[in-house]
């Protein structure tokens, strides 16, 4: 992947979609970078379908334990067997804010691409997460406080966004853009109170790659989860794993 095309991608989907990736092999060849300590996805540069080395290798930063609420509902190593879960910062060369879609109606769509499910998140704390299972896969976990009727509001927008924006749409950052094409609703079992599941294909600069997206909402907080497969051919499907739902519902469940 071309170093112009992942930056733009970082755009696109959540940055620590990439962090993760570096924790998604256990038997990295010599060639390629490791991302950063900082979470600079824009550092991995390994050959087209070949997972990036280890992020804990490269120093990643461990998820705190302690903290606020949020903090501690967010997931934590130790809590996926067969999962690395890292909280690195930021990417320093990643857009700030909320992407600005096209089409006012697919706005919640880009919205939830962004530092924050929506601008009316009150905290959001995320966490990358690479498979040691499934090479290549590589998903992003946000858990954010909301009001109750906020967080209700933003999966009611979110489901008429995905039944209204079939045929896609583009989006910006500052000066990064790409598109979402083929958005599609998934069935995908998940507690909570409600959810809303859709597939996509992200494009930019050349490159695209199958998404998968769940938004939960748990009384005043909400999940998002996102899963990408860098590793295959931009047809192959990526899902979010059932245990990384279910152990994220677990816990907000239980700090509450």
């Amino acid at each position: 992947m071309r170093m112009k095309a992942r930056a733009t991608m970082v755009a696109l989907v959540p940055a620590l979609l990439f962090a993760a990736v570096g924790c998604s092999s256990t038997n990295t060849p010599a060639t390629g970078k490791a991302p950063d300590p900082k979470g600079s996805a824009g550092s991995a540069s390994a050959a087209p379908g070949v997972p990036a080395p280890s992020a804990a290798a490269a120093g990643s930063a461990a998820p705190k334990t302690g903290g606020s609420r949020l903090e501690r509902s967010a997931l934590a190593q130790g809590d996926l067997p067969g999962y690395q879960v890292s909280a690195q910062g930021k990417n320093p060369n990643a857009p700030d804010g909320q992407p600005q879609a096209d089409k006012k109606a697919c706005q919640p769509l880009a919205d939830v691409m962004g530092d924050k499910p929506d601008p009316s998140a009150r905290e959001t704390v995320s966490r990358g997460i690479g498979s040691r299972k499934q090479l290549g896969l590589a998903v992003s976990a946000s858990v954010s406080s909301y009001s109750e009727s906020d967080a209700k509001a933003l999966i009611s927008r979110l489901k008429a966004a995905v039944a209204a924006c079939g045929s896609g749409f583009s989006a910006k950052v500052e000066k990064q853009a790409g598109a979402y094409r083929e958005i599609r609703p998934a069935d995908y079992r998940t507690g909570g109170d409600e959810s809303v599941s859709w597939t996509m294909t992200a494009a930019a600069e050349g490159v695209s790659a199958q998404v998968h997206l769940v938004v939960v909402r748990e009384g005043d907080t909400v999940v998002r989860l996102t899963a990408l497969n860098v590793a295959g051919a931009a047809q192959q499907k990526a899902q979010v794993p059932q245990e990384v739902a279910d152990k994220q519902l677990e816990k907000i469940q239980k700090t509450r």
